[in-house]
């Protein structure tokens, strides 16, 4: 008897009933011949292309690459599109749709006839959506992501995308740079198609997808425009063929060690504080729990290597020269989970070993780091009972323990309206304070928490400030700024009732972040308030306000989570393989 699987496919193409003649006429009037319903395992190519998405806009000419590969393994390739999640665009945030896409992505791959997914992503918020959507659908995935732009220039100076945008709008508002350099800066930033070329979400996301195990050893940090990018993509349609016949699944490579050794790697590259809420949704998916703490724990052992902005000097680009994330990982190597599986069918060790660094600027020893801890620091305190962030390598270490008067904005109209006020009672010691940014309250979680500093304090040279927030900020920024803080202002966490002349204090070495008010006045402030009214009553909007988890839960819905030990959800690989058994005949 043949050993070779039976094919998930085979349900829709290979019977002999009418379904069967309805499904291969229906795909025969694509143009198909009858071979390719003979055995092949069908490889759906998960497409995020969007031209609303400038990151993903090369994503056709990366599935083309993925077909050949495809093809040349036996396969048969079916691209199907997605939603897409462009980042400086989408209002209120892409942070509301990612669990939309995330359904998108899990639903059509449970819907159709496919044994194997190959993931094609690369701005924010579509990488984590697409592995939440896999993670759920449990078949065999793999992802192949897009890669980032070309560093951009501007007199001869190198710029980044994001990091830099933020430096030279304060050099404008400062009165630094004209309104005409300004502008030359805009055409010369992103020159390229693919995502941020500096540390940001994105190629923060990118390279932890390579250090769950999701992509092909090397996938994460070569550029867009470059060739072998495409060389990356037809490889890893070559290997959704063979995971299509004996995988593995997304459950069998995001185990906890997984999570783990993705956890240490953000930490060694500076990575984005966004990939706490993504990591944490992803495993939640898996009926896993990552809680805040274990990001601090693992971070402390953890030393920075990646000399990229805003941590460091150089681009992505000089990082895929000095060896990519590759280099990182085998630096990091003994900290790592080495037997982790990963989707070539080898281990964690296996796979990095014997990678090279070129450049030990760019990526440094494990021995000389450009700082002993990486990664997030997670606080705790009367003002974040339930944690809330802050990314060290990219904060001001003399503001690392500071107290100072709160000055408040409500939301972020306020903070629009009155941060350039000259007659804003501020100075440099005092803490900014935004309210309503978090998942409810903005609503969507939007990238406000980078608050600029008040015009009049940049002219006299003060560069950064304690900023606090319940919102996200993009992993372009940079500064001494808090985020994440959880509960919410919207749902009544402390942040709700802070007000102007509060003193905060900020102790990151202890991990502490306190509004410094009595109890008894705490719970005077909290009787007196109430909820903001509700910015949705229909539609997508209701159903994300209505659903969605806090910040330190991963904001995702809390319908679409697993539950630890349970059945994995609908469609499951064990329903269709028990369907399977019925061994229907081939009609070839």
């Amino acid at each position: 008897m043949s050993k070779e699987p039976i094919l998930r496919s085979a349900d829709w193409f290979g019977r002999r009933d009418k379904l069967g003649f309805v499904h291969r006429s229906w795909m025969k009037a694509e143009g198909f011949s009858h071979s390719v319903f003979q055995g092949r395992p069908v490889v759906g190519i998960c497409n995020s292309w969007s031209e609303l998405t400038n990151c993903n806009a090369h994503l056709r000419q990366v599935a083309d690459a993925v077909k050949r590969g495809v093809w040349a393994a036996g396969g048969f390739p079916l691209e199907f599109p997605t939603i897409s999640l462009g980042e400086p665009f989408m209002r209120p945030s892409t942070m509301m749709f990612r669990n939309l896409m995330s359904m998108d992505v899990e639903e059509c791959i449970r819907a159709n006839p496919l044994d194997a997914v190959v993931l094609l992503c690369g701005c924010d918020k579509t990488t984590p959506a697409q592995l939440m959507g896999a993670a759920s659908a449990d078949l065999p995935a793999i992802m192949c992501t897009g890669g980032p732009m070309l560093k951009g220039m501007w007199q001869q100076r190198e710029i980044g995308s994001g990091s830099d945008v933020w430096h030279f709008w304060d050099e404008l508002r400062a009165g630094r740079i004209s309104e005409e350099e300004f502008q030359e800066i805009e055409s010369c930033m992103s020159r390229s198609h693919g995502h941020c070329m500096t540390m940001g979400t994105a190629s923060t996301m990118t390279s932890l997808a390579e250090a769950l195990g999701m992509t092909l050893p090397g996938c994460a940090s070569i550029p867009a425009p470059d060739s072998r990018r495409l060389v990356m993509a037809e490889m890893t349609g070559a290997r959704a063929v063979e995971m299509a016949r004996a995988g593995p699944r997304p459950s069998q490579i995001l185990t906890r060690q997984a999570f783990e050794n993705a956890i240490r790697v953000n930490a060694a590259i500076g990575g984005s504080t966004n990939a706490i809420i993504h990591l944490v949704a992803i495993a939640g998916r898996l009926g896993m729990e990552l809680p805040l703490g274990l990001f601090d724990d693992l971070a402390r052992s953890t030393p920075f290597l990646a000399n990229v902005r805003p941590s460091g000097k150089y681009l992505m680009e000089d990082f895929y020269y000095a060896g990519g994330l590759p280099a990182v990982m085998r630096e990091v190597l003994p900290l790592l989970h080495a037997g982790s599986l990963t989707v070539n069918g080898r281990t964690v060790g296996d796979n990095y070993r014997d990678a090279a660094c070129y450049n030990r600027d760019v990526i440094r020893p494990a021995a000389e780091p450009l700082a002993k801890e990486g990664g997030t620091v997670v606080l705790y305190g009367s003002l974040a009972p339930h944690g809330a962030v802050l990314k060290p390598t990219a904060a001001s270490p003399q503001l690392m323990q500071h107290t100072g008067r709160a000055v408040v904005f409500e939301d972020h109209d306020d903070l629009k309206e009155r941060v350039d006020d000259p007659h804003l009672d501020i100075d440099a010691d005092c803490v900014m304070v935004l309210k309503h940014g978090g998942p409810k309250g903005a609503p969507g979680m939007p990238e406000w928490g980078n608050l600029p500093i008040p015009a009049k304090l940049l002219k006299q040279g003060v560069e950064d400030m304690v900023r606090i927030s319940d919102a996200r900020m993009s992993g372009t920024s940079y500064g001494t700024v808090v985020l994440h803080i959880s509960p919410e202002a919207a749902v009544g966490g402390p942040l709700a009732i802070v007000e102007n002349g509060d003193r905060i204090e900020l102790d990151v070495p202890n991990r502490r972040l306190n509004l410094l008010i009595s109890e008894e006045e705490k719970q005077r402030r909290l009787a007196r308030w109430e909820p903001p009214v509700r910015h949705y009553d229909r539609g997508y909007g209701r159903l994300f306000l209505d659903h969605i988890l806090q910040a330190h839960e991963g904001c995702d819905f809390d319908f679409l989570r697993a539950y630890p030990g349970g059945e994995q959800l609908r469609g499951s690989p064990r329903s269709w393989k028990r369907r399977a058994q019925d061994k229907l005949p081939s009609p070839f």
